[in-house]
């Protein structure tokens, strides 16, 4: 399969406060797009307590997208298309995920929240107040910082400041990114 061309599709990185607050506008600008959201992630959200400040903030920007029919439910390890696939990333959110482009043999790993800052990569211990499974999300970052350590692919932090893209590399017992 190939990619679809830009518009035609939106993946959401979570549907948490912060990053939702836009999609009903969106769906005026990107008229037709689909929304690919995380069955695991979208089910943990739309469950939340309605005096939750979350669930006021998914009733406000994803429910209009989702009652628009446009939203496409999807597994934590979704094929995008051939060079662009979800990988599971959880402990941010239940199921959040990363997305890892690949093409002409270069690989790239878009974080979204299982990682905040790279200062987390040298202190594995340190967590964001966010994460709603701390031990997890540790073991997530663990796990993808060793998957990565040594190989070309590239990490782009979404949270980073500049640069905000490098490799992983081992530095003691544990990590640091090489611009």
């Amino acid at each position: 399969m190939s990619c679809w061309r830009i518009g035609d599709v939106t993946v959401t990185k979570v549907i948490e406060i912060e990053a939702t607050g836009g999609s009903r506008f969106i769906l005026l600008d990107v008229p037709g797009a689909r929304y690919l959201m995380g069955r695991v992630e979208f089910d943990h959200w739309r469950s939340r307590r309605a005096d939750d400040d979350h669930k006021v903030a998914f009733a406000d920007s994803v429910q209009p997208v989702w009652d628009a029919g446009l939203v496409e439910l999807v597994d934590t390890d979704h094929r995008v298309c051939d060079e662009v696939r979800l990988v599971s990333t959880p402990g941010h959110t239940p199921g959040h995920v990363s997305v890892l482009i690949a093409s002409r043999g270069e690989e790239a790993l878009i974080t979204g929240d299982f990682l905040h800052h790279p200062v987390q990569m040298a202190r594995l211990d340190w967590m964001s107040s966010a994460d709603d499974d701390p031990e997890r999300a540790r073991q997530t970052r663990r796990d993808v910082f060793a998957r990565l350590a040594g190989t070309s692919t590239l990490l782009i932090g979404t949270h980073f400041a500049t640069p905000t893209a490098g490799r992983v590399v081992r530095d003691g017992g544990a990590f640091k990114l090489e611009a």
